[in-house]
């Protein structure tokens, strides 16, 4: 027989910030990144990543991503920028696109625009009033709907109000089938800039009760 794995426990009530993220992002991986845009009150646009993000729902599309704070305490432009219902696009990040995503994490000073600075090119938006990134193949145009202070941890759902997709991802646009691998989209590993590509995938069946039973039945036989 194949010996037990041993295990390590953790008690995050007894590390530090630094060790309690360094080991979340180990852990969670995959993790989507969210390139939002928001519009700041001086009309200045905001583009900056965030891999603490997901879908959380779909009835209504719901998304959620936690920026952080500066250095300093203050929120980061991101947050300043999405008062309550303010509007916001997550933009997805391809593999081309990864570069200059990461370019946009720089710690730019507040007020100055990452896409201006960068040479982003933008669009208008269609059911917000915030652009999206004109590279980006596919663009969530979201409203902040409720925003979550769990100590200093800021966690921000919005509902997804349009999607504008790159036409060459759509397989079915009559039945809304997506060609994800199209979409080539790259994902957050660990916390020190390494990351994954989504093109390398399996498939697995759902398997009903039904056929659970079935297949339990088969074992007896």
């Amino acid at each position: 027989m194949t010996a037990p794995a041993s295990f390590r426990h953790f008690d995050f009530s007894a590390l530090s910030a630094a060790d309690r993220y360094k080991l979340v992002t180990g852990v969670v991986v995959p993790r989507p990144i969210a390139w939002v845009t928001t519009r700041g009150a001086d009309g200045h646009v905001n583009l900056a990543p965030f891999s603490f993000f997901g879908l959380m729902g779909s009835d209504p599309a719901v998304v959620a991503f936690a920026p952080g704070d500066r250095a300093d305490g203050t929120p980061k432009d991101t947050a300043l920028n999405l008062v309550a219902g303010g509007e916001f696009t997550v933009n997805l990040v391809s593999a081309d696109l990864a570069p200059l995503m990461n370019a946009t994490a720089t710690d730019f000073p507040h007020g100055m625009a990452e896409p201006d600075t960068l040479g982003v090119v933008l669009l208008p938006g269609i059911s917000v009033r915030v652009p999206r990134v004109a590279a980006s193949p596919a663009a969530l145009e979201c409203r902040e709907v409720q925003t979550v202070l769990i100590g200093r941890t800021r966690v921000i759902l919005g509902e997804v109000l349009g999607l504008t997709l790159r036409e060459d991802a759509l397989l079915d646009e009559a039945r809304r089938h997506v060609n994800t691998a199209a979409l080539d989209l790259v994902g957050r590993m660990g916390g020190r800039g390494t990351y994954t590509h989504t093109r390398d995938t399996f498939t697995i069946d759902r398997v009903s009760y039904a056929e659970w039973q079935a297949g339990e039945a088969e074992k007896t036989e």
